[in-house]
C-alpha cells in the first residue's frame, strides 16, 4: 500500500488555480459608489481566467461587503458565476468571510452545484462536507479542496461565564486548530486512496478567512479584528503540511504567512481606502505539474494575449538596476516573519519618476530576474483597460521542483486611481496639480486631503475645493490634523461622524462624560463584545 510519502513522486496533471479574496462588492468609499470599478474588476478577472486557462477559481471570503448585500451587488456575483461557470474554469470554489452572511450564500448553493459552484458558507458539523473532490474535464480527480470559511466564535469556542482574555485566546486558537487538523486528516485520506486508484498525485488546497499574528493591515483598509479582543490570530504551524497551498482572505495587503511560500493572502482586488492606494492589486496563480514554456505573461487580459517575461525585461533591465538598491532596503527594513505588499509601496505621491523594484523568490524557469512594475505606472482606469494593461508584468513569486508547483501574481490593473496627500496648504495645492499632471487624458483621481500644517485654517473645505475647480479629480475625505488634536481638550471643532469610526466615537463619549480610566477598560470591553455580536448576528439567518 502507498504511504503519503509515497504519493509525492507520482506524476501529477497539470492544474492552474486562482487564488483570490475580498471582493467587498457594495463597498463605499466615503459615501461614494463604487460599483463601475466591480463591474470592471469581474470582466477583468473573467479575462485573465481564460487567458491563463484556469481550471479552479478560489475566492476566500468576503465577496459581499456587508450581511444584507445590494440588489445590484448581488447581480455582479450571480452574473459573474454565470459567465465564469461557461468557460475554461471547470470549478468555482466559495467560502464564506467575516463579513458575509454565511446563510446567504448558502441559500442558492444546491442550485449552484449545477454550474460547478461550490459554496461553503457555514461551517459543517460533518466536516467531510468541507473536503472537496473536483474532477477534471475527463471525470477524474483532479485536486482536493479543504474548504474551510469563516469560523466564527461559535464554530470555535464554548464561552464560560467569567473567562479571562488568554482563555478566551487560548479556546479560540484550540478550536481554529482542531478543525483545520480534523479537516486535512480527512482530505490526506482521501488522497491516499484517491492516489492509489488512478496512480497520480493529487494536490490539497485548503482555505481560510482568517487574521495572521503579524500580519501587514493599512490604516483605513476597514479589516476587522475576527474575535472581541484580538483574539484568534493564527500562525503558519496551524496548517498541516500536507497541505499543498493555503489560500486565504481576510488581508487586504498581499502578503506570506511565516515566511511560508505556499501560505499566501491574495489581498483585495481593488483599494478598499486611500491607505492602500499606493498597493499593486493582484491575483495569485498558483500551478501544479509540468508547466509547458514557463508561466504565462497576462500584458493584456482583455485580448487574452500571453508573451514569455523574459522578452518583456530585455526593455526595463536599465530601470531594474538602478533600483536594485532602493529594493534591498525596503525588504530588509520589513519584518522578518511576513512580507510587506509584495509590490512594494511608492515612497511619496509627489514622484515624478517611474521606477521598477526587483524581488527574487525561488527559481525561474527562465533564469531571468522578475520584475515588479512601480504603482504609479499601473494606475488605469476601466476606459483605458487594453491600453494601459500593457505595463502589468507578472512576477514569479516562487517556483518549487520537488512540489511541481509555482506561485505567479497577475497584477490588477487600478480602474479608479485614488491619492492620499498631505503637507500645509502651499504643498497640498503643488502636489494636487503635479498629481493632475501626471493623469492620462481620460483618467480621473480620488483625493483624501490631510492638512498638517501648524496655521489655523477656519475655512479649510473651501480653500481646497478652490484648489481642485475644474480638475478632473474629487475630494473624497478632508482631515484637519490641528482640529483632531483639538477635540479631548473640548475646544471648537468642525469634526463630523463621517470622520469617526465606531471605537472613536465612543472614546469621545468616555472623554465627553469624563469617565475615570479605572472604569473605561471595563467599558472598553463590554462595548467590543456588543460591537462584536453586531458585526457578526446573520441577519439573512431565520
Amino acid at each position: 500500500m502507498s504511504t503519503p510519502a509515497d504519493t509525492k513522486f507520482m506524476p501529477m496533471k497539470p492544474l492552474n488555480i486562482l487564488h483570490t479574496s475580498d471582493w467587498h462588492l457594495g463597498r463605499r468609499l466615503y459615501g461614494r459608489m463604487r460599483y463601475d470599478e466591480f463591474e470592471a474588476f469581474l470582466n477583468w478577472l473573467q479575462d485573465a481566467i481564460s487567458a491563463q486557462k484556469v481550471d479552479v477559481l478560489i475566492v476566500a471570503g468576503d465577496i459581499f461587503d456587508t450581511m444584507t448585500p445590494s440588489n445590484r451587488a448581488q447581480a455582479l456575483y450571480y452574473e459573474f458565476l454565470g459567465r465564469v461557470s461557461k468557460s475554461c474554469c471547470q470549478h468555482i470554489v466559495i467560502v464564506a468571510g467575516n463579513h458575509d452572511s454565511p446563510t446567504f450564500l448558502d441559500a442558492p448553493s444546491n442550485v449552484l452545484k449545477f454550474l460547478n459552484v461550490h459554496v461553503i458558507g457555514t461551517a459543517c458539523e460533518d466536516l467531510n462536507d468541507e473536503v472537496l473532490v473536483l474532477d477534471d474535464a475527463d471525470g477524474t480527480p483532479h485536486c482536493i479542496i479543504a474548504a474551510v470559511p469563516y469560523l466564527r466564535d461559535r464554530d470555535v469556542r464554548s464561552s464560560s461565564a467569567g473567562e479571562s482574555a488568554d482563555s478566551k485566546d487560548a479556546n479560540v486558537i484550540k478550536g481554529i486548530r482542531a478543525h483545520y487538523d480534523e479537516v486535512a486528516s480527512i482530505a490526506k485520506a482521501k488522497q491516499t486512496e484517491l492516489a492509489e486508484a488512478n496512480q497520480r498525485y493529487i494536490p490539497i488546497i485548503a482555505t481560510g478567512h482568517l487574521f495572521a499574528a503579524g500580519g501587514t493591515t493599512t490604516e483605513d483598509d476597514g479589516v476587522r479584528e475576527l474575535y472581541v479582543g484580538s483574539l484568534g490570530k493564527i500562525s503558519a504551524d496551524m496548517f498541516d503540511e500536507g497541505f499543498d497551498y493555503v489560500a486565504l482572505g481576510h488581508l487586504h495587503v498581499p502578503q506570506r504567512v511565516g515566511g511560508r511560500e505556499s501560505i499566501r493572502y491574495s489581498g483585495s482586488p481593488i483599494a478598499m481606502g486611500f491607505g492602500e492606494a499606493k498597493q499593486q492589486k493582484q491575483v495569485l496563480l498558483v500551478q501544479f505539474g509540468e508547466v509547458e514554456n514557463g508561466f504565462m505573461d497576462q500584458k493584456s487580459a482583455s485580448n487574452s494575449t500571453a508573451e514569455s517575461i523574459t522578452s518583456q525585461l530585455t526593455n526595463t533591465v536599465t530601470t531594474i538596476e538602478k533600483s536594485v538598491e532602493k529594493a534591498a532596503k525596503k525588504v530588509t527594513g520589513q519584518a522578518t516573519d511576513f512580507i510587506d505588499d509584495l509590490f512594494g509601496f511608492d515612497d511619496s505621491v509627489e514622484s515624478d519618476v517611474k521606477e521598477e523594484s526587483t524581488v527574487k523568490e525561488g527559481l525561474t524557469q527562465t533564469g531571468a530576474t522578475q520584475s515588479i512594475i512601480d504603482n504609479n505606472s499601473t494606475d488605469i482606469n476601466s476606459k483605458a483597460t487594453s491600453a494601459l494593461a500593457a505595463k502589468l508584468t507578472t512576477q514569479l513569486l516562487h517556483h518549487d521542483n520537488s512540489r511541481q508547483m509555482q506561485v505567479i501574481s497577475l497584477p490588477i490593473p487600478k480602474f479608479q486611481k485614488l491619492a492620499q496627500i498631505s503637507g500645509n496648504l502651499e504643498s497640498i495645492h503643488q502636489t494636487i496639480d503635479k498629481t493632475i499632471q501626471s493623469l492620462e487624458a481620460t483618467e480621473s483621481i480620488w483625493l483624501e486631503v490631510i492638512y498638517t500644517g501648524d496655521d489655523v485654517v477656519s475655512e479649510l473645505r473651501e480653500h481646497i475645493q478652490a484648489m481642485v475647480d475644474g480638475l478632473p479629480c474629487e475630494v473624497l475625505k478632508i482631515k484637519n490634523t490641528r482640529t483632531y488634536n483639538k477635540v479631548l481638550n473640548q475646544q471648537q471643532s468642525t469634526e463630523t461622524l463621517q470622520d469617526l469610526n465606531e471605537e472613536e466615537v465612543f472614546e469621545r463619549c468616555l472623554t465627553a462624560h469624563n469617565i475615570p480610566d479605572e472604569q473605561k477598560l471595563s467599558l472598553r470591553d463590554a462595548y467590543d463584545q456588543i460591537v462584536y455580536n453586531l458585526r457578526h448576528e446573520d441577519t439573512q439567518a431565520e
